[in-house]
């Protein structure tokens, strides 16, 4: 059966890009946090967060456990058959395959330009294990707008943290595909901002880099 043809148009708007950054007082761009499980991604990105907004600067923060929960639920029928049958947890939710986890960051990234063309400095803080799915996301907003800050912790020292018990988890064998263990994690080839997170550096002391460096770009002022 063919499918029915949809025309889709896109519509410019009355206000402009522009207009918002103008009336928000600084610009907007996408921050794509990105690192191994444990690395700090949430809570240098929550810092970084509450800094802006105490500097007046409008932003948003999508957190990857988050947005599971709502935009990317996951396929999981026990959350998505309270209303559905499991054909629509099978189609509609995100897994953690390579495939689901593509499309997790497509619909991340997506939502990221529209935050960063109102004018908001939009956070991502997702592992986002491929470099591939990251350009992708790059393409999407204009040049100078997409700052990819690697948040560069060794794997041991994640796996020492383990606030969510989930490496303990995969080392019993609980979980398979994860990032880092049995899954590759690309570490980004030429990230605008690289954060220590290894190092005897505090989150507050890397989110601080982060917004001085917005400054140093012109994206605040």
């Amino acid at each position: 059966m063919a499918k029915e043809k949809v025309e889709v148009f896109y519509h410019e708007h009355s206000v402009s890009r522009e207009d918002r950054e103008k009336l928000n007082g600084h610009k907007g761009c996408v921050l794509w946090f990105t690192g191994l499980s444990a690395s700090g991604k949430s809570t240098i990105g929550n810092l970084v967060d509450k800094k802006l907004y105490e500097l007046g600067v409008r932003s948003v923060l999508l957190d990857g456990d988050n947005t599971r929960h709502g935009l990317n639920l996951n396929s999981s029928p026990q959350i998505l058959k309270t209303e559905h049958d499991e054909a629509f947890a099978d189609r509609f939710g995100l897994g953690f395959s390579a495939q689901d986890r593509e499309e997790n960051i497509r619909r991340i990234g997506c939502v990221a330009k529209l935050f960063s063309e109102a004018g908001i400095v939009a956070m991502t803080a997702f592992i986002s294990p491929y470099q591939v799915d990251r350009d992708r996301a790059r393409i999407l907003v204009r040049e100078g707008d997409f700052i990819e800050v690697f948040v560069d912790a060794p794997l041991e020292v994640c796996e020492s943290r383990d606030p969510k018990g989930l490496y303990r988890r995969v080392r019993a064998g609980e979980i398979k595909h994860f990032t880092g263990i049995d899954d590759p994690y690309e570490a980004p080839k030429r990230p605008e901002l690289v954060l220590d997170a290894g190092s005897d550096k505090t989150a507050e002391e890397l989110a601080q880099e982060v917004v001085e460096y917005l400054r140093a770009v012109g994206k605040i002022s």
